[in-house]
């Protein structure tokens, strides 16, 4: 979806247009509409914080370093990192590095945001941090934000339309509400793993009688 591989069939849409008949002009304009967190954050080692974030605003506009680095602090500020601006990705957390990694695809204000595995490797106090900043962005923007996940945790906690993959199929599709009502086998035995949600479908079979 974000250009990287050409597939091999079938056919990808953006709002009605079809990536496969876009010029390589068309599908640069596209891509600047679209913001990616990496499952690893993908942050260049050589480069600073500030470098990473700015990365996209050298590829993709024209503006003064000054406008860059007004719009690279911003963001920074909004996923709540300061002063870091100098600093290496190795001298940084886990955490705060997928944090540059979230401010690096938003610093372009993208209509899309594509986060893969946003939360892995992370603590769970860090990832639930994560969870609720995706959420706050993706609101505060207006983006339509999609996120591949095998955290339920994740999954339950700010998915409002959820679709479950098995092999390279769809195999189910809903919300938050509806997955613990479903009986598609597929899903159950994946979701009823953790003892957590298998104890929530025992409360939930309770209450229906």
């Amino acid at each position: 979806m974000l250009g990287l591989f050409q597939p091999e069939k079938g056919d990808i849409c953006y709002d009605g247009r079809h990536y496969a008949d876009m010029t390589l002009e068309e599908k640069r304009d596209l891509r600047k509409e679209i913001g990616m967190v990496f499952q690893g954050s993908a942050l260049f080692d050589s480069s600073t914080v500030e470098e990473n974030v700015m990365f996209p605003l050298k590829m993709f506009t024209n503006q003064s370093y000054n406008d860059m680095l007004e719009r690279v602090n911003f963001v920074l500020n909004r996923v709540n990192l300061e002063n870091v601006n100098s600093k290496y990705p190795a001298e940084l957390s886990g955490g705060m590095q997928k944090r540059v990694a979230i401010a690096r695809a938003i610093v372009m204000n993208p209509k899309y945001l594509f986060c893969d595995e946003p939360n892995s490797g992370l603590d769970p106090k860090t990832a639930i941090v994560i969870d609720n900043l995706i959420q706050e962005i993706t609101k505060e923007y207006n983006i339509t934000t999609i996120i591949n996940s095998h955290d339920m945790n994740s999954v339950m906690e700010i998915g409002e339309k959820i679709i479950f993959l098995k092999n390279g199929v769809k195999e189910w599709e809903g919300s938050s509400e509806t997955i613990f009502k479903t009986d598609n086998e597929a899903i159950t035995d994946f979701v009823y793993s953790s003892d957590l949600f298998k104890k929530v479908r025992e409360a939930q079979l309770k209450e229906q009688g």
